[in-house]
């Protein structure tokens, strides 16, 4: 029998997600999925921070600094002190720790121990934006929760891709030596929405094909048959596929060198144009698609061409991977973007009665949280928008393991 919250009666999961000037947690039932408290701790090493804790109905902003993320888990510590729910009270099973990049290492979730926690920093290559600081917040972490702590991977739903998806045309033996293939990212959330979408259409995980395009300032697409993926857009890195926010996505490999060679730019500048200065930032200025709604609505060309480039590669991805699947039985929209902008949704499937898809223009315009179909009732391919939950996917992964492996 699992330890038990005083508050709930069921087990709770601290998740944890730590970047590199902030950290976001989450104290979860995973059983019911409520949240118990939730919060947000930015400006990590700057001169002032910010703690936004939320329980219940109440929230709670402070401003304070924080050095480092060991300052920053016991400013955690305290809010749940200070505001509740007392975590005297609550027997925490698990923290699980959100980490970006698992290489080849990790295909499942793991309980973290020091050799564990030496493999991840030894990922940073792979990640260097992302697992230094899942290093840190791991480190923080352990010293201050004395119970399992559970690394998830944002890798590991991608670790079985076929070799032919994940296998870059570039000579075999450079690529082993340096761990470079297709590894892919927003796993957790791909195969939690996947797997949403079989709930809700009562159709088994088995039987599914389905493509989820995970629509937020990072964005991706996966293809999914029978449960496993098959196909994704990002790559050894997160630039690969989709126009997003400020990363360009698919470009020619060639622009690196055309730009280093005749715009004299360094490797580190081309570096920071490609992933923070391009995608939709790049072509209109503007990365938040509320406010390129707005300009569009205003008759702003530049953020209607931006409109019409991101739509362009999700309408290529979204052929592709139908192709790919071999017979396409659900496509689900996710995340900031995909589940708030019901024009993004109509222009990314418009015009594709032919192959399945027929949108259901007053169930897209819904403004409703839930799980919803938003295809018509004779569409043979189901058009929906579903919300992801990665905590609560990280929670569920993190208590099974640690339930799994109790004596």
């Amino acid at each position: 029998m699992s330890p038990a919250s005083t508050v709930t009666g069921l087990p709770t999961v601290l998740v944890i997600n730590s970047g590199s000037s902030s950290l976001k947690y989450q104290l979860l039932v995973p059983d019911t999925g409520e949240v118990l408290a939730s919060g947000l701790i930015e400006q990590i090493g700057e001169a002032s921070g910010r703690i936004n804790h939320t329980t219940g109905d109440h929230k709670y902003v402070e401003e304070t600094r924080i050095d480092d993320h060991g300052v920053a888990l016991a400013a955690l510590q305290d809010q749940f002190a200070a505001y509740g729910p007392n975590l005297d009270e609550i027997t925490i099973t698990a923290v699980g720790h959100r980490v970006v990049h698992g290489g080849s290492s990790f295909s499942e979730p793991v309980v973290i121990d020091d050799a564990v926690l030496a493999e991840i920093e030894a990922l940073c290559p792979l990640a260097p934006l992302h697992n230094p600081a899942a290093v840190a917040g791991i480190r923080a972490a352990r010293e201050r929760f004395h119970v399992p702590h559970v690394a998830v991977f944002d890798t590991a739903f991608f670790s079985g891709l076929p070799e032919a998806a994940s296998t870059y045309a570039i000579p075999t033996e450079l690529a082993a030596q340096h761990k470079i293939k297709k590894y892919g990212f927003h796993g957790t959330s791909h195969e939690y929405v996947s797997r949403q979408v079989a709930t809700e259409l009562g159709v088994p995980v088995a039987d599914l094909n389905v493509i989820v395009f995970h629509l937020g300032n990072g964005a991706s697409v996966s293809a999914v048959r029978g449960g496993r993926a098959i196909e994704t857009s990002m790559g050894l890195t997160p630039l690969q596929g989709l126009v997003m926010g400020t990363r360009c996505g698919d470009i020619d490999a060639s622009i690196y060198m055309y730009l280093h060679n005749v715009a004299d730019l360094s490797i580190a500048e081309i570096d920071t144009l490609l992933n923070k200065q391009s995608g939709l930032k790049g072509l209109c200025g503007d990365n938040d698609f509320r406010a390129i709604d707005q300009r569009i609505r205003r008759g702003d060309t530049a953020a209607k061409r931006a409109f019409e480039v991101y739509v362009h590669r999700l309408r290529l991805y979204l052929g592709s991977y139908a192709f790919t699947l071999g017979r396409l039985d659900a496509v689900a929209f996710t995340a900031g973007v995909g589940e708030n902008n019901p024009m993004l949704r109509a222009a990314a499937t418009s015009g594709l009665e032919h192959f399945g898809l027929h949108l259901d223009e007053g169930r897209n315009a819904s403004s409703t949280k839930h799980a919803r179909v938003i295809s018509t009732d004779h569409s043979p391919v189901k058009i929906m928008v579903v919300p992801t939950n990665e905590e609560l996917a990280i929670a569920r992964q993190a208590e099974e393991l640690v339930e799994r492996l109790r004596p």
